[in-house]
């Protein structure tokens, strides 16, 4: 039986080291030339058995027999939704190494990358990275790692021990127990923790040899080859002349003269003949043409088909089983993008990166009830405006590394939020949704009466009529000026001219203010002598509009409003109901 390459990815926060790792093991210098040195898209490298004994002699010493051909190491960026590159039936990736920088510990963007982990079942180690950034760290490479590390000044060792106990510690918080590798006896019941560093390659070795010895115990059967070529579409790249599709092949063996279907979000699954077949060169970014290439394997294809693909697709040989691949996509694109009856419109440029996006989005409790890959477009709109007349609050499309369609009408009250980096991309929506949610209670409370109860207090009197000025307590909600009272007898008292506290006029008071109010057309002694409260005066609809939004009212507000029904039903025993 053939084994295949094992599939690593190597994931993080943003400004981790991943890349530079990878550049320690394809001696390139890719990292230098990223935007902001933060990697941009994601990118594949074949890395051989045989260049892996040349950079790391701890495989020939330790005498390890390694049946793996060599590891395809996918880099990604640092945001999570890059870490969820699937398959059928889990991650594509078959381990993944986790960068950490030892001085910084876990990032938000690094919890989201173990949750994605954690939920695809993705076995990982940890490269504890930057080690020379601790104060005072003496890099020796002819000796062993762990006799490096303890051989460190002793201020040294501690701020060393301090910072990997404190990260074990938050790990154990996301459910895992770590340890330092070599202090690892059981891999399947501790992560190992790696000590590197990609500045001076203290620790390469020694991560390379932990991956091909995790690879050789443990994955076993899972890197049997079989016989159907299986993949994914990672990205369309489109230039002037012809568009390009970089791939990765999971499974199987693929010929020039086969014929592949491609998954669809929605409808049928596309079938093309392949033009042009190139597979990545070891350990560089260069493609060569073949007529067969050999799971696991980077690819670049060019189809004969014009039909549309989608970043993250799955792909499978066609052998004229139409029905049955439409079928099993249909499940597998059912079972990854799940959407409610009700919510946000989200999008995103791969199915990876809209599974990672749809999973962070549920965390935060935002439900989302359509999901799609490729550019803001008109349906989208579309979709958001009908949200206005159902829940406003749900009236955003979140773009996840997208853009807008050029000459996009957009409502105004639709928000579009889009971002690269999709933690920002989640701050922004929880924050924006937060405000408007705010906005929208204050528009309907501006839309109702103002729900108040006064306490007479009859020991200040400070005018008897025209207009009646005296002091009062408020009892519960709030009160303004121009609001109309009524008696506990339901008897009309008049309108609030004026408001004074302090001896200052004021154009509300709160729960628990003591002020004076002053009645035009009221005799004070005549009428209000011997009443103790007074309530606002409220219509039928109006009533009936509050009790609609009670979520907006507190639970005093709620006693008011019960109590302005019971003295309304003492004569018509229906109102409000």
């Amino acid at each position: 039986m053939k084994i295949r390459q094992p599939i690593v990815t190597v994931c993080g926060h943003v400004d981790h080291g991943k890349t530079s790792i990878l550049d320690c093991l394809r001696s390139s210098c890719v990292q230098e030339g990223e935007s902001g040195g933060i990697t941009q898209k994601i990118s594949f490298t074949s890395y051989p058995m045989n260049q892996l004994k040349a950079a790391c002699p701890l495989i020939e010493k330790s005498g390890i027999k390694l049946d793996i051909p060599g590891f395809l190491l996918i880099d990604t960026p640092g945001h999570a939704a890059f870490t969820n590159l699937r398959k059928r039936g889990g991650s594509l990736a078959d381990l993944a190494v986790l960068v950490i920088d030892i001085n910084d510990g876990i990032k938000p963007q690094t919890a989201e990358v173990i949750q994605i982990l954690k939920m695809n079942h993705t076995p990982f180690i940890i490269a504890l990275n930057k080690i020379d950034n601790i104060s005072g760290w003496r890099t020796n490479k002819e000796i062993p790692l762990q006799e490096s590390i303890e051989s460190q000044p002793q201020n040294v060792k501690q701020v060393f021990d301090e910072r990997y106990m404190t990260l074990a510690g938050s790990l154990h918080s996301h459910g895992f127990e770590s340890d330092l590798f070599y202090n690892i006896t059981d891999f399947t019941k501790k992560i190992a923790l790696v000590p590197t560093s990609a500045k001076t390659k203290q620790g390469i070795a020694e991560l390379i040899m932990m991956l091909c010895g995790l690879s050789q115990k443990y994955l076993g059967k899972k890197l049997e080859l079989n016989e159907d070529a299986k993949g994914v579409m990672l990205e369309i790249k489109k230039t002037k002349s012809t568009n390009y599709i970089e791939a990765i092949l999971h499974d199987g063996e693929l010929k020039k003269t086969d014929e592949i279907a491609v998954a669809s979000l929605e409808g049928d699954p596309t079938i093309s003949k392949i033009r042009i077949l190139e597979e990545i060169e070891p350990l560089c970014a260069r493609f060569k043409p073949k007529d067969k290439v050999q799971a696991s394997t980077g690819l670049r294809m060019q189809l004969i088909s014009k039909e549309e693909i989608s970043s993250g697709m799955p792909f499978e040989i066609y052998r004229g089983n139409f029905e049955e691949l439409k079928e099993r996509f249909k499940k597998e694109m059912a079972e990854s993008i799940k959407t409610s009856t009700q919510g946000i419109i989200a999008k995103a440029d791969s199915l990876g990166s809209l599974e990672a996006l749809l999973v962070l989005l549920k965390q935060q409790n935002i439900p989302v009830v359509k999901a799609g890959i490729g550019n803001i477009n008109k349906k989208d709109v579309i979709s958001a405006k009908a949200n206005l007349d159902i829940n406003e609050l749900d009236a955003i499309i979140v773009g996840f590394n997208v853009e807008k369609e050029e000459d996009l009408e957009i409502h105004k009250k639709i928000k579009i939020l889009t971002d690269d980096v999709v933690y920002k991309l989640i701050e922004n929506v929880t924050d924006f949704r937060i405000k408007r949610k705010k906005d929208i209670e204050k528009k309907r409370l501006m839309g109702l009466t103002t729900i108040c109860k006064l306490k007479i207090l009859p020991e200040y009197v400070f005018r008897n009529t025209s207009p009646a000025i005296f002091g009062v307590r408020v009892e519960g909600g709030k009160l303004t000026s121009d609001l109309n009272m009524i008696d506990s007898d339901n008897e009309k008292v008049g309108r609030i001219k004026n408001i004074q506290k302090d001896r200052k006029s004021v154009g509300e008071a709160i729960e628990g203010d003591e002020l004076a109010i002053s009645i035009p057309g009221v005799n004070f002694e005549r009428q209000l002598k011997d009443k103790e409260y007074l309530l606002t005066e409220l219509g039928e609809s109006q009533f009936k509009e509050f009790k609609k939004n009670k979520d907006l009212l507190s639970q005093n507000e709620i006693k008011i409003l019960q109590g302005i029904a019971e003295i309304k039903r003492r004569e018509q025993p229906e109102w409000g109901m």
